[in-house]
């Protein structure tokens, strides 16, 4: 089969990979239908992760192929959504909403979705399977409901984003603008995404954001409090995963307030003393996707959310790599593969 892998930083090919098989009972093996470029794989991308001949992907929906012995939730012929994480659903963490911190969880992202199939382990835990074979047109919000949306709708839920609060984002990937989305549908009175970029202000406005802030930093936490009457938003989603990002986030929130950080943290470190007297809630991490995924499926399928807007180019898997570079270079929010 065709998949991608990164050779090194900034060297993204298409290549021929070997066909995954059913490796163990609780296996499935998907035909990937569409797969996509998610933010997380610009930081090996330019050099800030280790990379080293990898296969790249960790979002994607397809059809089922074959299944092991032991799967009973998915059959062949069904379309499917999955987490970036596989899960078993069954653990104690798993029972209590973090599939993304399973006992068992593996990470999807290593055995590379960007490509023509792809081997889900855990699969009676990891896979959701729609209604039926979606429209063609719903694609692409089923497949960002395998990690964008997902992960956007855990930063406002660990954020607690609800009627009569105000939620602030801070990042307007496509992360961020799904957390946008997230905070309309759960109900938040006042939305303020921080944007320097036109194209993903008008899609924020779209998914329901009331209010845009250009500054960033201590300059954007100061035009937040003054839309807050100094006191700073109820609720922030933190979105990008660096130092500046995360303490901007802290100083936007109000003392008793929430964040609800889902940037992939590089070399973030928080001081002390200043936590400590803010009053502020931290809650975050890898989002357990799996938890929300019936819920959202069934939003899309509805056609009551349309988080698929996010995707602003598709491009054949053939070429990804000019996907790779249009996302490094802004030229693109998010980057649709078609398999």
């Amino acid at each position: 089969m065709l998949g991608v892998v990164m050779h090194a930083p900034g060297d993204v090919r298409v290549e021929e990979r070997e066909d995954p098989k059913i490796q163990y009972p609780t296996d499935a093996v998907i035909r990937v239908a569409a797969a996509c470029i998610c933010g997380s794989d610009l930081w090996p991308y330019r050099g800030a992760d280790d990379v080293h001949d990898a296969p790249m992907g960790h979002e994607y929906v397809g059809v089922v192929e074959e299944v092991g012995d032991e799967v009973r939730n998915v059959k062949p012929g069904d379309f499917v959504v999955g987490s970036f994480f596989a899960s078993d659903n069954t653990c104690e963490i798993c029972r209590a909403g973090y599939q993304s911190r399973c006992v068992h969880a593996e990470p999807m992202g290593a055995l590379g979705t960007q490509a023509q199939r792809a081997r889900v382990p855990l699969a009676d835990g990891t896979l959701v399977a729609t209604p039926g074979m979606p429209d063609a047109d719903l694609v692409p919000s089923l497949l960002a409901a395998s990690d964008v949306l997902g992960t956007g709708w855990f930063g406002a839920v660990a954020a607690e984003a609800g009627p009569g609060k105000t939620v602030a984002v801070v990042g307007d990937g496509a992360v961020g603008l799904h957390a946008v989305l997230a905070a309309k549908q759960l109900g938040a009175e006042r939305i303020v995404i921080f944007s320097r970029h036109a194209d993903r202000q008008r899609l924020a406005a779209e998914f329901g954001a009331t209010d845009v802030i250009a500054e960033r930093g201590d300059e954007g936490v100061a035009k937040l409090k003054d839309l807050t009457g100094g006191l700073g938003a109820h609720s922030v989603v933190e979105a990008v995963g660096t130092q500046e990002s995360m303490m901007q986030a802290i100083r936007a929130t109000r003392p008793g307030g929430h964040v609800g950080y889902v940037g992939v943290a590089h070399d973030v470190a928080l001081p002390g003393g200043e936590l400590f007297f803010s009053g502020v809630h931290l809650h975050g991490g890898p989002a357990p996707v799996r938890r929300f995924l019936p819920e959202l499926i069934q939003l899309i399928w509805d056609r009551t959310i349309d988080p698929g807007k996010v995707f602003d180019r598709t491009l054949p898997l053939a070429d990804a790599a000019e996907g790779y570079r249009a996302m490094d270079e802004r030229r693109a929010i998010k980057v649709l593969l078609t398999v």
